[in-house]
């Protein structure tokens, strides 16, 4: 990992230190327009590499774009992807990569957890412009099957990059609403991943990490977009909250936010601030002295604050952080009510199937899934 400001112009000498020389860099179509992919291939073009880019993916990549990448994957003579966006290029270049390992007529349904996508046909860089999905250091992706309309998540080492350049820069730009998204996306993941079943020291010391560096740096990020020393924290934060969710996995915000995102297309880390004070309240007592340290680490509550006093005052947080970034309900962000509660039985039972939902210290049945998706639409 190469982590600080300027190190984009580093990415062909990461390149080289593996022996590559002929990357396909996957982007997306903003990233083309705006000039902003020429961030990465200046510095490759420069080292005489010649790189060519696929910019054709979507905001919540699917099944239909990874089989089309693949097809441009292999008619060239590529040797390594570069994943250089916010999470859709990234989740985009390593389901190619996966999907590009795979025979003839595979689909990316065979991958869905729990199978395991542990091959890879070239490696893959990432080089993330926001912070939030932490994709550049996991080893899952997530793809919207078309047919079924279902956020399937793929974990394999497959889906692990090579290597990544995470440069605070490239985020001055990112506009406020993607900012709270993303920012909200990480806190998320630090959360999950600390109070997740399958939590552990390593995953742990990751998750404080990046919980104190997004609780102390979010609104700063969001009010004043070119706040070098608080995009710089952002930054940091969801590269180790992508580490620690990477090593103890998610939980069950992640397996509810999914099936929102499928079926309204509203942004992943959106979907997970409009779940995540309510799914925090949910399991609060059946982990409370994980969740009161992590209030502590947020910065919301302090030593001398007793669990449940430290729980409570998480809870306010997560909703006055909704509050100050805006962050509607469904309802308020325009979901028809009645498709809706028509979607909750297929939803509930697509937050299931992902497994995210066993990781929660209060694993739900599809009834209390239902329940609280109702809780939520207000």
């Amino acid at each position: 990992m190469r982590i600080g400001g300027g190190s984009v112009s580093g990415v062909a000498e990461v390149l080289a230190q593996f022996g590559l020389s002929r990357p396909l860099v996957v982007t997306d179509p903003w990233m083309v327009s705006s000039g902003t992919v020429d961030r990465c291939l200046e510095p490759l073009r420069a080292a005489g590499l010649r790189a060519e880019v696929f910019s054709d993916t979507v905001p919540d990549p699917t099944d239909t774009v990874i089989e089309a990448g693949v097809a441009v994957l292999k008619g060239g003579d590529f040797d390594c992807l570069v994943g250089f966006g916010g999470g859709s290029p990234m989740d985009t270049a390593k389901a190619m990569a996966i999907l590009a390992a795979a025979p003839p007529g595979t689909k990316m349904r065979a991958f869905k957890v729990p199978a395991h996508a542990d091959r890879a046909l070239v490696p893959v860089v990432c080089v993330p412009t926001t912070a939030g999905t932490g994709s550049e250091a996991t080893r899952f992706t997530v793809i919207t099957d078309t047919e079924t309309d279902e956020k399937m998540l793929i974990a394999g080492l497959g889906a692990l990059p090579l290597a990544a350049v995470v440069d605070h820069e490239l985020t001055f730009s990112v506009p406020p609403r993607t900012t709270a998204d993303t920012g909200i996306d990480s806190l998320t993941h630090a959360l999950e991943a600390y109070v997740s079943r399958r939590a552990n020291p390593h995953a742990d010391s990751l998750a404080l990490s990046a919980m104190r560096l997004i609780g102390a740096n979010l609104r700063t990020a969001h009010r004043e977009p070119r706040n070098a020393a608080a995009r710089e924290a952002m930054m940091l934060g969801a590269t180790q909250a992508g580490l620690a969710f990477s090593n103890s996995s998610v939980a069950l915000v992640h397996g509810m936010s999914r099936p929102i995102g499928a079926h309204f297309h509203v942004p992943h880390g959106l979907s997970n601030a409009m779940l995540l004070p309510a799914v925090t309240e949910f399991g609060l007592n059946d982990a409370l002295r994980r969740y009161a340290e992590a209030a502590r680490a947020v910065g919301v509550a302090g030593r001398e604050d007793a669990d449940q006093v430290a729980g409570a005052k998480l809870l306010e947080e997560l909703r006055a952080l909704n509050r100050d970034l805006a962050v509607p309900t469904p309802r308020g962000y325009g979901i028809d009510p009645d498709a809706w509660e028509r979607l909750l039985p297929t939803m509930a039972a697509q937050a299931l199937a992902s497994g995210s939902p066993a990781n929660n210290p209060r694993v739900p049945d599809e009834a209390e899934i239902v329940s609280l998706y109702r809780t939520v639409f207000a």
